[in-house]
């Protein structure tokens, strides 16, 4: 499963919006590299600011 995705394709994947996940990334400075967004520092970067559940 690929770790570097598109914000549609991240969009997809977790039942955001893509322009919601573009403006998180501007907001709280995740790095969007050559047009895709590292997933796992999406996620976390979600949880850290209560908009996803965090895992038990």
């Amino acid at each position: 499963m690929p770790n570097h995705l598109t914000p549609e394709e991240l969009s997809k994947e977790l039942g955001i919006d893509r322009q919601e996940v573009i403006r998180v990334c501007l907001e709280e400075g995740v790095p969007i590299y050559q047009g895709k967004i590292d997933k796992y520092l999406f996620q976390a970067q979600l949880e850290a600011i209560g908009a996803l559940p965090q895992p038990h």
